[in-house]
């Protein structure tokens, strides 16, 4: 045997007596490559690629990264609203590394949308951040501001909106509270349900629709090359990065705001709950985080255990006395 060949063989040995030990101890084989644990964890993002569920995937999956938690994938399964998300979710029980990114659109979409599982079936983790919604027209629109486009609505004009969620989705829930707020039957004017702002924006840029109602941090590249204009936000301050004034700047009494959080698969032990807890915790304190968030328009909003469980409820009420205010 070659001097070569027995040091390849001593390497072999030592990997071999390496694995072994860390799984006698109960450890994970870590990578030579990333230096992170392996298996890493999988996050759902129920939405098409580009939409806001798969935006805030991504941005989890690297500022975690950066504190040493492996994402191995993050998986685009869109279909009604995050319902068929919510299902492959439930149906992975006790899978210890699965997440699903969800928010205001699910807890909508299952007002809506027939469903074999709900939010209780399935494992709370984190609210984790909140995004205000912005109204939206093409570059060359005649509407220029939004007492433009109230007074059109006003008139009863055929205007053609349309979002990224369904109707009982945060950019529908939105324009139905719109409307309201301006003295206008929601229901006067169609809404067009797209799968996430992937879809809505070359609609809007075609002309397919007039109007859309959505997150500001899917359009942030548009509105800063000019593609698109903003109206006005619903937030309470002014968006950095968006030249528009907030709804109540412009007279009008509303304030919403969308939001988006991890639920992991029922049975979980609870250590592992708390781990994943803890280390989104981390995640929101780092600066990497930080930075993220103030790119994207989005706000620190960060609920966990008893308080985002009361939350959740808190979110389906309002959906429902959105959706249907005489009940």
């Amino acid at each position: 045997m070659t001097d070569i060949r027995r040091v390849r063989r001593g390497i072999l040995v030592m990997l071999t007596a390496l694995t072994l030990a860390l799984s006698a101890c109960g450890g994970s084989v870590t990578s030579m490559v990333t230096g992170a644990p392996q298996p890493g964890l999988r996050i759902i993002a129920p939405s098409v690629a580009g939409g806001g569920y798969d935006l805030t995937a991504r941005s989890v999956s690297r500022a975690w990264a950066a504190r040493g938690v492996a994402v191995d994938d993050v998986l685009v399964l869109p279909g009604s609203g995050g319902v068929v998300g919510l299902g492959r979710l439930a149906a992975e029980r006790g899978n210890e590394r699965l997440l699903l990114m969800m928010g205001l659109g699910l807890v909508g979409a299952l007002a809506t949308i027939p469903s074999e599982y709900t939010l209780d079936d399935v494992t709370p983790i984190a609210r984790l951040v909140t995004e205000p919604e912005v109204v939206l027209v093409p570059a060359a629109s005649p509407l220029r501001t939004l007492d433009d486009l109230v007074a059109r609505w006003r008139a009863g004009d055929d205007l053609r909106f349309g979002g990224g969620s369904a109707t009982g989705g945060p950019d529908g829930l939105f324009r139905t509270r719109l409307a309201r707020a301006v003295g206008v039957d929601p229901d006067a004017t169609g809404y067009r349900v797209f799968d996430g702002g992937g879809e809505l924006l070359p609609a809007l840029l075609t002309g397919e629709v007039d109007v859309a109602t959505t997150g500001v941090s899917e359009y942030l590249d548009q509105l800063a090359s000019g593609t698109v204009r903003a109206l006005a936000v619903s937030s309470d301050d002014a968006v950095a990065g968006v030249d528009a004034p907030t709804l109540r700047e412009e007279g009008v009494d509303l304030v919403f705001d969308n939001w988006r959080g991890l639920m992991a698969p029922p049975g979980l032990p609870p250590d592992r709950v708390a781990t994943l807890i803890r280390q989104v915790g981390e995640l929101v304190a780092s600066d990497d985080w930080a930075r993220l968030t103030e790119r994207n328009g989005w706000h620190d909003a960060l609920l966990t255990g008893d308080d985002f469980r009361a939350f959740l409820r808190d979110q389906a009420d309002m959906v429902a006395a959105t959706l249907d205010p005489a009940a």
